[in-house]
C-alpha cells in the first residue's frame, strides 16, 4: 500500500475550554470512503474541522498527499484539495443553486471545465438542474445536501470530509444520496471521510472505520471487521434479545452521532 492521502498522528483540539480530541491517529488511502462512528459529543465534527482548518490543533499533525497542513487557513486547505461538506448543509439561501455551483469552483478559472463540471453535477443529482435557477433556502432538505455535495464537488476534491449528511432526511432520500456517494467514489475516485449518525448504512459505504469516545479513538477497522464487532453490534446496530416467547429480536438502541 502506498503514502496514504491523509494522515492524522496524535491529534489533539479544543472546543472552546474542553479538550474534544485526544491524541487522535487517523489514515485514509487514495480511494478509500472512512467512516468515523461516535456518540454525540465525541469529537466527531471537531475532528472534520481541525483537518478543514476551521480550527488550530493544540497538538499533532496532519498530513495531506504527505505535506503538513495543520494550522493552515481555510482557503489553503481548501486550495489542496480537501472539501469540507458541514452539518447542516450550510447553501447559501439567498443563492440560486446556479450560483451555489459558481461559488464551489471559485479557486478555479478553467471556465470550460468547470462548465462541463457543473453538467456532470446535474448528472449525478438531476433534481438540482430542474431547479438551477431557484433559490437555495426554497430547496426541501435533501435538495439541499445534494446541493452541499454538488458544490463540492465543483472544486474538483481530491477528499471530501462529510458532516452527518443524512441528518434529518428520509430513508428513501438517505439510501438515493449514499447511492450517489457510492457512484462518485466508484466512478471518479473521490476519497472521502464520513461523519455519520447512522452508523449501518455508514458501515455499508465505507471500506474501513473508527469509533470515537470521548476524544478518543477506541476502536478502527475494516468496515466489515466493524460491523462483525460485538461492541458495535450492541451499541450502534441494535443488541440481539430473546423475547418472552423465546423468539430472537432486535432492540434498536439509540443511535449514536
Amino acid at each position: 500500500m502506498g503514502e496514504p492521502l491523509l494522515e492524522i498522528r496524535n491529534l489533539e483540539s479544543f472546543y472552546g475550554p474542553i479538550m474534544a480530541i485526544r491524541g487522535v491517529s487517523l489514515t485514509v488511502e487514495p480511494g478509500q470512503i472512512v467512516t468515523v462512528l461516535g456518540a454525540n459529543g465525541a469529537g466527531k465534527s471537531t475532528l472534520l474541522r481541525t483537518i478543514s482548518g476551521l480550527m488550530d490543533p493544540e497538538k499533532g499533525e496532519i498530513h495531506f498527499a504527505g505535506r503538513p497542513i495543520h494550522g493552515q487557513e481555510p482557503h489553503k486547505v481548501v486550495e489542496a484539495g480537501i472539501v469540507h461538506v458541514p452539518e447542516g448543509r450550510e447553501v447559501f439561501p439567498l443563492l440560486t443553486v446556479d450560483e451555489n455551483l459558481t461559488l464551489g469552483a471559485y479557486t478555479r478559472r478553467d471556465r470550460t471545465e468547470i462548465a462541463r463540471d457543473r453538467e456532470k453535477v446535474f448528472d449525478y443529482f438531476p433534481i438540482l438542474a430542474e431547479r438551477r435557477h431557484q433559490e437555495a433556502g426554497t430547496l426541501s432538505g435533501g435538495q439541499q445536501q445534494m446541493l452541499a455535495i454538488g458544490r463540492g464537488l465543483m472544486l474538483r476534491p481530491r477528499i471530501m470530509l462529510l458532516d452527518e449528511p443524512s441528518l434529518g432526511l428520509s430513508p428513501l432520500l438517505v439510501q438515493e444520496i449514499f447511492a450517489i456517494l457510492r457512484r462518485l467514489n466508484a466512478d471518479e475516485g473521490v476519497t472521502m471521510v464520513l461523519v455519520e449518525q447512522n452508523a449501518r448504512v455508514a458501515l455499508d459505504l465505507a471500506h474501513a472505520g473508527y469509533v470515537m469516545e470521548i476524544g478518543r479513538v477506541v476502536m478502527n477497522g475494516s468496515a466489515d471487521r466493524l460491523k462483525n464487532s460485538e461492541d458495535i453490534q450492541a451499541f450502534y446496530l441494535g443488541q440481539q434479545e430473546v423475547g418472552q416467547r423465546g423468539e430472537k429480536r432486535w432492540k434498536r438502541k439509540k443511535t449514536w452521532r
